[in-house]
């Protein structure tokens, strides 16, 4: 490259089209229709949110570069309101403003020409006075209006500071007007609060804002952060030394300001000290109170009778099964029974051994009894089964204890209890302690409750070991379920399920022979990935008539790796949906119409959570808008919200958890060593109900199938529930 001058040189003019603009940077490629060339040019720089029909002034030098030509590198770029007639179409109708799409821009500029930012900014009750428009697209106007001022705003904040400005529009919805003050005063909460930011981000912010490395503001975040990064990997609390040790390494600064930043955030409360195993250990303070909640609840629901009073066990088994035309095995009639004379029980085995009979037997004595029965597992899947297996309504149990976005808590709590007498929880291994806590606070004294799940599936995505705790803590009555019924033995997916739960590896199908469950060797990864496509696009549907988008989930061990999730979803959208309608670029991925998308947060306005499947029904360019069905549910999004999802033609076992699938495909390589785990393995393979397939290395499967030894959680739930 040869630049022209070392001189400061000036270009400006409006923006006719961005080639390129990376939110996370800001670095962009702008064609501009620049003062003084014939032609349109190249513009380089780093900017704080952009669009075209802006006039922009900036300072840098000419380059010829050998590959594109004559180009304008600025080393600093200001947006300045267009003033020509031209230019402020263009931006008003670039999508800058929610409802200005590019033929109401023309129109707007027709009705008040120049004077249309002065009318939006400051008289916007003339925008009334076109046709074609009413109070509601003048509300939306003025609120987006407000809202891309304010966002700009924290932009230019950002990018001044040297941070990616990806994430602007979420900070000015959290924290509104307030938003640069908020961040100023303490950086550290952006890493709290805006889902996308990390603590390495708002570390580098404090930096640039003047937070000293060890001052003991950055020492407090720090050691919050590293514990919150413990309850990410599913544990309640960590051990002092442990703590102490991560925070130094993170922060990379002395352990004696780390000691006086645990005993400053003691003192504060928001750090509990406990003791596990008789190791000194520290707990965020919310999560200790949601562990000792649970054991509380647990202590004040277990003790009693039944609402329902005392039954004739071997009576009401006769009449259920006469009833429902099912004869119980003998496990499971002592299951029912010892389910309908306590207050609390818990249920727990594998597929194919009747927990689900067991469940609508204990419903069907109890409702005749006249007593009121809930029902709720944690995801919308979940739930849906539930109600399909019993013929009563089953919640979510956010649903059940009507959240409220609002108050941002549940409605249904210890001062509004539920009015039910016996509640059941299907699905519990996925519930965490937070969640626990908040469902048994809500019950009444009076009301029994029954725990269903399967202890030998991975744990709770959130902190806690719920359901495996209670059950070790041998105070609450138990039915562990190990028999295979006749029926289910039919099915390989199940048989093999428990074979690799047993530590045994999963049997082959004898070649020909038609079967739910296959294995298909490939060493390398490229091999296990043709076979799949082939597997996924040919096979599947001729021979077993399956939608490879709607019937087919691909599960996969993690998300890093050639086979990993994020690196499938990339291939599979090209193979699965190559020519869509419409599509959008934002925060990594591209989504197009057609797509298959899983959500990665809690959305409690919208009601769709982590884990929830859903198709891309439209795009909306005009209005900035996702339109997504989760389960028939249509559900809006803006582009900036789609941050909270990614692709789904493949996900991982762990995102999978609580739903089902008519056929599976998990492929399989030592390159997925760190999480080939028993647990894993065995959950994904749960998850098929028609057809499972693994595809890959049969020393990785074998690896899986061996390793029991998953790094136990801390928690001290187990020992708390005996002390009550």
């Amino acid at each position: 490259m040869e630049a022209h001058t070392n001189e400061i040189e000036y270009c400006q003019g409006i923006i006719e089209r961005i080639t390129f603009y990376s939110e996370e940077s800001g670095f962009c490629v702008l064609r501009v229709k620049a003062k003084g060339q014939r032609d349109l040019v190249t513009v380089t720089a780093k900017a704080a949110g952009i669009h075209a029909g802006e006039y922009i002034e900036c300072g840098g030098n000419w380059i010829n570069d050998k590959k594109f030509g004559l180009q304008f590198k600025a080393v600093w770029l200001k947006s300045v309101q267009p003033s020509t007639l031209e230019g402020i179409e263009k931006y008003l109708g670039s999508g800058l403003i929610k409802g200005i799409g590019p033929v109401f821009a023309s129109k707007l500029v027709k009705g008040f020409g120049a004077d249309i930012f002065d009318v939006i900014d400051k008289k916007p009750a003339k925008l009334l006075t076109l046709a074609g428009i009413g109070p509601k697209r003048v509300a939306k106007i003025i609120s987006a209006w407000v809202e891309q001022k304010a966002v700009r705003e924290i932009m230019v904040f950002l990018q001044s500071h040297g941070i990616g400005t990806a994430r602007a529009v979420r900070i000015y919805k959290v924290y509104k007007e307030e938003a640069i003050s908020i961040i100023k005063a303490n950086p550290y909460r952006l890493a709290d609060d805006i889902h996308g930011i990390g603590f390495k981000t708002a570390d580098q912010l404090a930096e640039k804002l003047g937070i000293e490395k060890h001052s003991l503001q950055r020492a407090q975040a720090g050691v919050v952060h590293v514990l919150k990064e413990f309850g990410s990997e599913g544990h309640c609390a960590a051990e002092r030394e442990r703590l102490i040790q991560k925070s130094v390494e993170l922060l990379e600064i002395p352990a004696s300001i780390i000691e006086l930043a645990i005993e400053e955030e003691l003192k504060e409360t928001r750090l509990i000290a406990d003791s596990i195993q008789d190791k000194a250990c520290l707990y965020i303070d919310t999560l200790y109170y949601a562990e000792t909640g649970v054991a509380r609840q647990v202590g004040r629901l277990i003790k009693g009778m039944p609402s329902w009073g005392k039954i004739d066990t071997d009576k009401a088994l006769a009449w259920a099964q006469t009833q429902s035309k099912i004869l119980l095995s003998l496990s499971q009639q002592e299951a029912v029974k010892k389910a309908i004379s306590t207050k609390f029980t818990c249920i727990t085995g594998g597929p194919g051994v009747g927990k689900t009979t067991i469940v609508k037997s204990i419903i069907q004595i109890i409702l005749a009894k006249k007593v009121r029965i809930a029902l709720c597992a944690p995801t919308g899947r979940a739930a849906k089964r539930l109600s399909e297996s019993t013929g009563l309504e089953a919640k979510t149990i956010h649903r059940l204890l009507e959240f409220d976005p609002a108050e941002f808590g549940f409605k249904r709590n210890a001062d509004s209890p539920l009015d039910a007498d016996l509640l059941v929880i299907d699905e519990a291994s996925m519930v965490d302690i937070s969640l626990m806590n908040s469902l048994l606070k809500a019950l009444p004294d009076h009301t029994s409750v029954l725990i269903v799940g399967d202890i030998d599936q991975l744990p709770s995505v959130g902190p806690g070991a719920v359901l495996a705790d209670l059950i070790a803590s041998t105070c609450i009555p138990t039915i562990r379920l190990t028999e295979i019924f006749r029926q289910a033995a039919h099915s390989k997916i199940i048989v093999n399920a428990h074979r690799i739960n047993e530590g045994k590896m999963p049997l082959k199908s004898p070649a020909g022979e038609p079967s739910d469950f296959h294995i298909i060797r490939a060493e390398e990864v490229e091999a296990i990935y043709h076979k799949l496509s082939l597997i996924l696009l040919e096979r599947l549907p001729s021979a077993y008539k399956l939608n490879p988008v709607t019937d087919v989930q691909i599960l996969t061990p993690m998300n890093r790796g050639g086979l990993g999730a994020k690196s499938l979803n990339i291939e599979l959208q090209k193979l699965l949906n190559p020519n869509p309608v419409a599509s959008i670029t934002k925060f990594g991925w591209t989504f197009a119409t057609g797509d298959k998308v899983i959500q990665t947060i809690n959305d409690y306005d919208k009601e769709v959570f982590n884990g929830d499947l859903g198709f891309i029904k439209k795009i909306n360019h005009e209005e900035s808008e996702m339109s997504i069905s989760f389960d028939g549910r249509e559900i809006i999004y803006d582009f900036n919200e789609l941050d909270a999802l990614d692709l789904a033609y493949a996900t991982t076992i762990h995102k999978s958890q609580g739903s089902e699938y008519p056929a599976v495909i998990i492929p399989i390589c030592m390159q997925h060593y760190m999480m080939l785990q028993r647990n894993l393995l065995y959950t994904g393979v749960t998850r098929g109900k028609q057809l499972v397939i693994l595809i890959g290395q049969t020393k990785a499967i074998a690896m899986a199938v061996k390793n029991s030894n998953q790094k136990k959680r801390m928690t001290k739930l187990a020992e708390r529930i005996t002390q009550f």
